[in-house]
C-alpha cells in the first residue's frame, strides 16, 4: 500500500502543514455585487422602456430597420452558397487543376477567368470568398478578381433578371453584360500590370491532413464566420444612407445628363442590392436615362458597401483602397461609353 507524500514546495503547503489557510481561493470585495447589478439593469431597462421607445418607433428607424433585415436576408443565401463552393475548391479540386483550366500566361488567363463568371449563379457576396478560395489554390490574383467581378453581373439568372425587367430593350442586357466584362478584364489586367504583393496578400486557407469532409466544414465554418461580420457592416452603413439621402435630390440631378450617370453609379454603392434584383430598382427610376441606369447595372454588382467591407475584411485595406476607386471609375467610364454607343 503506497503512502501518500506531500511536496514540502507545493503551493497548497504553508508552514504549519498541509491544509491551505481559510483566507485562500476567498476574495475579499464586496459580497453582494451581483443582486445590486441586477437591479441596476432592471433601472436602466424600465427607463429606457418609457424614454427610447417613443423614439423606436419613428417612421425612419423602421424603414432603416426593414432595409437592413432586407439586405442581410437577401445576402445572406448567397453568402452561404459562396462560402459552400470555396471551401468545396479548397478541399476536393486539386491546386493542379487550375493551372490546367486556365491559360499559362496571367494576362491571357484574366479574360479566360472573366468569361468563367458566366456560368457561376451567384451575387457579389458569394464571389469574394470564391476569389479568395481560387487565389488560395494558385489562380493568379488578377484572373481570380476579373472573376470577381464578372460573376455578378453576367451570370444567366442576373441577365435573364435584367431582361424580364427591360421588356422590349434586348440592349440594355447586351450592354450590361458587354460593359459588365470590359470591366472585369480592364481591371484584372491593370492589377497584373500594376498591382504589387503587398496590397494582395494571398489568403490563408485552414489546411487539414484529415478527410475531405472534415476539410470542407471547417473551410467553410472558416470563410462564414470571417465574412458574416463583415455583410453586417455593410447592411448597416448601406440602410444608413438610404434613409439619409432624401429622394428629391435624386430628381433635380437627374436633369443633367453627365450628372445623373454619376449619380446612378453612385447610389448603386449606397443601396447595395443584390445584382439579381437591382435590374428592377433600375426600370422604376424612369426619371434617368437609358445610359444613367446601365452605370447603375454594371457598378452594383462590382462596388457596393457590403461588398466593400467583405473585401476589405478578405483582402485586407490596402487592397480595398485601391481597388475599389479603380473598379468604379472605369465601370463608370465603361458603362458611359456602351451606353453611348447602344443606348
Amino acid at each position: 500500500m503506497s503512502e501518500l507524500r506531500t511536496d514540502p514546495r507545493s503551493p497548497w503547503a504553508d508552514e504549519d502543514g498541509t491544509v491551505p489557510p481559510d483566507s485562500w481561493g476567498r476574495g475579499t470585495g464586496p459580497k453582494h455585487t451581483l443582486p445590486w447589478g441586477f437591479a441596476l439593469v432592471v433601472v436602466l431597462l424600465v427607463v429606457g422602456r418609457f424614454t427610447l421607445a417613443p423614439h423606436l418607433t419613428a417612421p425612419a428607424l423602421q424603414t432603416w430597420a426593414t432595409i437592413f433585415v432586407a439586405i442581410c436576408v437577401q445576402a445572406l443565401p448567397f453568402l452561404v452558397f459562396g462560402v459552400a463552393l470555396s471551401a468545396a475548391i479548397t478541399a476536393f479540386v486539386p491546386a493542379s487543376f487550375w493551372t490546367r483550366a486556365l491559360p499559362r500566361h496571367p494576362a491571357a488567363a484574366v479574360p479566360v477567368a472573366g468569361m468563367a463568371g458566366a456560368v457561376l449563379p451567384g451575387c457579389e457576396c458569394a464571389s469574394v470568398p470564391v476569389a479568395s478560395g481560387l487565389m488560395a489554390r494558385g489562380v493568379p490574383p488578377a484572373a481570380a478578381l476579373a472573376f470577381l467581378l464578372a460573376s455578378p453581373a453576367i451570370n444567366p439568372i442576373v441577365l435573364v433578371a435584367t431582361a424580364v425587367a427591360f421588356p422590349g430593350q434586348p440592349l440594355m442586357v447586351v450592354s450590361r453584360f458587354g460593359a459588365s466584362l470590359a470591366v472585369a478584364v480592364l481591371v484584372g489586367w491593370l492589377w497584373l500590370r500594376f498591382g504589387r504583393s503587398e496590397w494582395l496578400p494571398i489568403p490563408s486557407r485552414p489546411h487539414g491532413d484529415g478527410p475531405k469532409w472534415a476539410r470542407f466544414g471547417e473551410a467553410m465554418r472558416h470563410d462564414l464566420l470571417h465574412a458574416g461580420g463583415f455583410l453586417i457592416v455593410g447592411g448597416l452603413a448601406a440602410a444608413t444612407l438610404n434613409v439619409m439621402v432624401p429622394r428629391e435630390w435624386l430628381a433635380a440631378l437627374a436633369e443633367v445628363p453627365w450628372l445623373a450617370v454619376v449619380v446612378m453609379a453612385l447610389l448603386a454603392v449606397l443601396l447595395s442590392i443584390c445584382s439579381e434584383a437591382d435590374a428592377f430598382v433600375a426600370a422604376s427610376m424612369t426619371a434617368f436615362s437609358p445610359t444613367a441606369k446601365l452605370a447603375f447595372l454594371v457598378v452594383g454588382p462590382m462596388v457596393d458597401l457590403k461588398l466593400i467591407a467583405l473585401q476589405t475584411g478578405t483582402f485586407g485595406r490596402a487592397f480595398a483602397l485601391r481597388f475599389v476607386p479603380l473598379t468604379f471609375v472605369l465601370a463608370v467610364l465603361v458603362s458611359a461609353l456602351f451606353g453611348w454607343l447602344l443606348l
